[in-house]
């Protein structure tokens, strides 16, 4: 069992200390201190999510995240319920992408509790037929719900157009068909496959003792089970163009376009998250002043930029009525046409270096920020990263990185452009997609 210490420098945080302990199969328990606060956030988490799935598997880390807490060999689905209200406890799961993860958080005093509810749905859930008769029927109602909500169902379309044929661009939910074919034997077969020690961290961040955490957990999670003796390498998704209108009686069009960016391990995802934040990442981005503010054409209009493992997408999203869609589309080409001619102030990167790192530090003041951070960090870096580090990356970045990635995003034959709502695609100014 190795450990190493990572004493943090941040001269306004002397008494914090992040540890992580890997268990003899490979299992990592990561733990940062803070004795600050009366609170401590515990995540359990896997390294594998949808785009892990096989087409007949689209859903599966989803189904099992959902049945995960209808019942273990110790407790009913109620009996779990019922022991976090009891502990005044706020529990839920997640599926992304690229990780599943069953978390909580609870007063200090309680936290042996929350790690024995939470291990034990990890460890040890029974997946009873008839909990999953029940459980695909809520799936089915959450899928639906996507559906009948247009910037949720819209992102779905979109990322299936940006990532043809591979399934980081496939829903994580799944569909009515997938989801209607999954049995007990493909959920047990892909725990077998991809839930490995390898792939499981667990993260706790707050008022935690990072030996007591591990004496805990090690018996746990170091206990023999039938795992693959493979660890499948993940495929590396290649991107596309094109337009795709969906036709749908609904009040407004809603619309998404796109390119390829930086991914989590790449040092100019740095200059893609300010870039982000100066074209529609707040009340005073350039979007968000000229096509709300100004003109008045749309309630709901921001950037995004979603880094993953060894990907990423920057988008652009708005809702309008069907007869401002293509001025809504103007604007948006003219201001990221002015970012990659480098009309961008020093002054207005200073700004957005600020709320960048202001954002960060504001969120660090929460246990559930905390924990999730360590983990993603111990996933794509397998190390603790200083915020000090952070904030001397995004120092670093100048005008000219900023309108270098404008460039490298925007500046391609053809982008990926969805829409959504009372329009076809001879509606759509395709001179409008072309920022270069």
């Amino acid at each position: 069992m190795a450990e190493s210490v990572f004493p943090v420098k941040q001269p306004w945080e002397k008494t914090r200390m992040h540890r992580k302990t890997v268990l003899n199969n490979g299992v990592r328990i990561v733990s940062e201190r803070l004795p600050h606060v009366r609170s401590v956030s515990l995540g359990i988490w896997v390294n594998t999510g949808s785009r892990d799935e096989s087409p007949l598997e689209n859903g599966v880390s989803h189904f099992i995240e959902h049945m995960s807490f209808k019942g273990t060999r110790n407790r009913s689905g109620f009996q779990i319920a019922k022991d976090l209200d009891a502990i005044g406890g706020l529990s839920n799961a997640f599926t992304g992408k690229e990780t599943t993860c069953f978390y909580g958080r609870v007063l200090d005093r309680h936290f042996p509790v929350l790690a024995d509810i939470l291990s034990d749905i990890f460890v040890y859930p029974t997946f009873q037929s008839e909990d999953m008769e029940r459980e695909r029927e809520v799936i089915f109602q959450e899928i639906s719900m996507v559906e009948d909500t247009p910037d949720d169902y819209l992102n779905v379309v979109f990322q299936s157009l940006f990532w043809p044929d591979h399934p980081i661009g496939r829903s994580v939910l799944g569909s009515t068909e997938t989801v209607g074919r999954m049995d007990q034997k493909m959920i047990r077969e892909y725990i077998r496959k991809y839930y490995i020690p390898e792939r499981v961290l667990v993260v706790a961040a707050g008022n935690v003792d990072h030996d007591e955490m591990v004496s805990y957990f090690r018996p746990i999670f170091e206990e023999e089970r039938d795992f693959s003796i493979d660890n499948p390498e993940r495929t590396l998704p290649s991107t596309s163009g094109g337009v795709l209108v969906t036709h749908k009686p609904l009040e407004q069009v809603h619309f998404c376009l796109g390119s390829d960016a930086p991914s989590q391990v790449d040092e100019s995802r740095f200059a893609g998250a300010l870039l982000n934040t100066l074209l529609g990442g707040n009340m005073s981005s350039r979007l968000f002043q000229e096509i709300r503010e100004n003109r008045g054409l749309a309630y709901s209009v921001y950037s995004f930029f979603s880094p993953y493992a060894d990907a990423g997408l920057f988008g652009v999203y708005a809702a309008t009525d069907a007869k401002n869609m293509n001025s809504v589309l103007e604007i948006t080409q003219n201001e990221i046409r002015d970012l990659c001619r480098g009309q961008l102030n020093p002054s207005d990167l200073t700004a957005a270096k600020e709320n960048v790192i202001g954002g960060m530090f504001l969120s660090s003041e929460s246990s559930d920020s905390r924990m999730m951070r360590a983990a993603k960090n111990e996933f794509i870096f397998g190390r603790y990263v200083d915020y000090q580090e952070i904030v001397d990356s995004i120092e670093r970045v100048t005008v000219d990185d900023v309108v270098e990635m404008a460039n490298r995003i925007f500046g391609v034959d053809q982008i990926a452009f969805a829409a959504l709502g009372p329009v076809t695609e001879e509606d759509v100014d395709q001179g409008c997609l072309i920022y270069h």
